[in-house]
């Protein structure tokens, strides 16, 4: 039975071709013809009236404008090339001649109506060694050609150019491993892949194989599907790559440029489909940002080269649309693109307002902690993973880093998805326009009565705050439901001036910071002693994490300080604790050794100890007292006669035993579920250390 899409046929069946046939001669459509073929290879004697319509050129008889002048500048290497190509042909020499006219009046005239100069080896003779056979008129050999070249071949094939700056993103995505080592090799796209794109393949495939691949790429009428054919011949011959290593670089350039000289025709249909598992498994958001500037008119590409946004970009780019709506769809399927976000922003914005879905990872923490960012990546990676077997809607196999939008900021989001990349993560991309962006689209779409998302905003409601922005006010419901349009608070019009002035204000704080860099000063955590900084990882270590009773009275006093800092953060606790990395959290109350009690929450997350202290004037805000890595902590404590009242000390091994750095002591009514997920989180975090 055939197959509904473009893939082939689950079984041998010809009925298609006598279908085909009378189609033809009904003068059938580009629509109802693909239909029918099914992106399968066609007959020899139908391949002529498939390509025309495949390419839009029946009837037309754009030849006829030609002023029969052959005064082009390079016009004698041009009739040289042309004599080249047929002379390969074997052709008797009458032939040979009337060939050669027809091939120099096709690219004479081309290159006079599109205002362009002939340059020997730019594939253009390849291209018509696989159009000559098929048999055509002259005009019709000049029509495939144009619409060829004007639809398939993209501009920039040169050193450098934008196809090969997108092919190296498309393969450090799906391969970022073989990525790296040609990277290392300072092997480019641009020294292998030439008469791949230039040519459509013509120039280094074998003519059997060029058509039926022609067939295929002309049915599905893509025609960034080729970068595809691309990453297929490259990621099938992976394995080749990486294991002749002693190979020079020249040797290894030509070898790559020669793997699609292995393919045969009978490999088309299987290739052409891996080909398009690929780009359904790739962000779409690259189309629109190359089309123009790699198949538009000349004008547009030219306007559009001079935006290099995309041009200099670390990984691919997703557009806020197309993360919104990836995400926002409930069915998923193993070709679904679904998008893991990791808002990457200063604590202080993505408290302030972000994706319910997003994970938290603040980008300035690569620097001020690497140990701490270290340990809250593999977190990342382990709520990725669990989010996955779960299928909650934060789930994705694809990561998506969310910066600021301002380049002073993300600077150190580039950071931190380089050092994702250099981990060898597979499908990572930063999200085009950072947070603004999304918040754009969701205002857009909340004020016109557009799409529902499931992807719901979180923000901090309190209008006393002192954070930017007033956020999506109450009409912002919970996890999975709408937002509706008539209960929504919009944002302030100086949302962006003020978030330019965060952006400022952290600006000068990253300097300080950096010029300190060995202390850490980060909002809502205490100074950190020295023994805490310089402390040596203990797992495997007896006895270096313990849980018990202690009826031991210590004076930890010492340790044990509270500074009252006015630059505390100030949070949403419903934000908080619905954060995706929060894997428990509970009321409790928290010990001063002065004696004094306040009204708090502690979090665990999957990496950190969360402690928040309620602010009794404003209902439902509380500041970050705390935020001590699980891998700190060193024992958990209770009283034998009030085990509800539990005390944990955080600390470092060093050479003369355990040093203590601070205490927090709780009186937690749920104590005994808190203490067991505290254990099983502290042991997964060392386990990750480990590894």
């Amino acid at each position: 039975m055939a197959d509904s899409g473009l893939g082939g046929v689950l079984e041998d069946d010809t009925s298609w071709l006598s279908e085909l046939e009378t189609a033809l001669v009904e003068e059938c459509d580009f629509r109802s013809l693909r239909n029918i073929c099914k992106g399968r290879p066609v007959p020899e004697h139908l391949r002529g009236e498939v390509w025309q319509i495949c390419l839009g050129t029946v009837g037309k008889d754009a030849l006829s404008g030609f002023d029969g002048l052959y005064d082009m500048e390079g016009q004698g290497q041009l009739r040289e090339d042309c004599k080249t190509l047929v002379g390969k042909l074997g052709n008797d020499e009458e032939d040979k001649v009337s060939i050669v006219s027809d091939l120099e009046t096709t690219v004479t005239y081309y290159c006079k109506s599109r205002g362009l100069k002939y340059a020997h080896g730019n594939g253009w003779m390849d291209m018509l060694q696989v159009l000559l056979a098929v048999k055509m008129s002259q005009s019709e050999l000049y029509n495939c050609f144009y619409s060829i070249h004007n639809k398939y071949i993209p501009h920039g094939c040169k050193k450098n150019g934008k196809p090969f700056h997108l092919f190296r993103l498309l393969l450090q995505y799906h391969d970022p491993e073989l990525c790296s080592y040609l990277d290392t090799r300072r092997v480019t796209p641009d020294l292998y892949a030439m008469s791949w794109f230039n040519s459509l393949f013509g120039g280094v495939c074998d003519l059997h194989v060029c058509l039926a691949m022609w067939d295929v790429i002309f049915q599905h009428a893509d025609p960034f599907l080729e970068l595809f054919m691309g990453l297929v011949i490259l990621v099938n011959a992976r394995d080749s790559i990486l294991e002749h290593k002693e190979q020079s670089k020249e040797e290894l350039i030509e070898n790559i440029a020669s793997f699609p000289q292995a393919l045969e025709a009978e490999d088309i249909e299987d290739f052409c489909s891996l080909a398009q598992y690929y780009a359904t498994k790739t962000p779409q958001s690259f189309r629109r940002d190359y089309q123009l500037a790699m198949f538009g008119s000349s004008v547009a590409a030219q306007k559009e080269s001079e935006n290099n946004m995309y041009m200099d970009s670390l990984c691919l780019l997703v557009s806020g649309e197309e993360l919104l709506q990836a995400n926002q769809n409930q069915v998923i399927n193993e070709d679904t693109v679904r998008y893991f976000v990791v808002d990457c922003r200063p604590a202080e914005q993505y408290n302030t307002e972000h994706l319910m879905t997003a994970f938290h990872l603040d980008s300035n923490l690569m620097l001020q902690n690497p140990e701490e960012f270290n340990v809250a990546v593999q977190a990342l990676f382990t709520a990725q993973a669990q989010a996955l077997a779960a299928g909650s809607a934060a789930s994705g196999e694809h990561l998506c880093f969310m910066g600021s939008g301002r380049e002073e900021e993300d600077q150190y989001v580039n950071m931190v998805v380089a050092n994702i990349l250099q981990k060898g993560k597979q499908y990572v991309s930063i999200a085009k326009g950072g947070y603004p962006a999304i918040h754009n689209i969701l205002k857009a779409t909340s004020q016109n009565g557009g799409m529902n998302f499931d992807l719901v905003v979180s923000h901090n409601s309190d209008n006393n705050s002192n954070h930017s922005g007033s956020g999506l006010g109450e009409g912002m419901m919970k996890g999975g439901q709408r937002l509706d349009k008539n209960s929504m608070k919009y944002f302030s019009k100086d949302l962006l001036g003020k978030l330019s002035g965060v952006v400022k204000s952290k600006s000068a704080e990253m300097k300080e910071k950096l010029s300190n860099y060995i202390k850490n000063d980060g909002a809502g955590e205490r100074h950190v002693s020295s023994a805490e900084r310089t402390g040596k990882r203990y797992r495997n270590m007896a006895n270096v994490f313990t849980i018990g009773d202690d009826d031991e009275v210590e004076d930890c006093s010492a340790v044990d300080s509270d500074e009252e800092d006015q630059n505390r953060e100030v949070v949403s606790l419903e934000t908080w604790i619905q954060k995706p990395d929060v894997v428990y959290s509970c009321r409790c109350t928290e010990y001063r050794p002065s004696g004094q009690s306040f009204s708090s929450y502690l979090l665990v997350t999957l990496s950190h100890l969360y402690v928040l202290r309620e602010i009794p004037s404003r209902k439902g805000m509380a500041v970050i007292i705390a935020r001590k890595a699980l891998g700190t902590v060193i024992k958990i404590t209770s009283k034998k006669k009030q085990p509800e009242l539990i005390t944990i000390k955080y600390g470092t091994h060093e050479d003369d035993g355990f040093h203590v750095t601070d205490v927090h002591r709780f009186y937690i009514p749920t104590a005994s579920d808190a203490t067991r997920v505290i254990k099983q989180q502290i042991m997964k975090v060392l386990d990750a250390l480990d590894s």
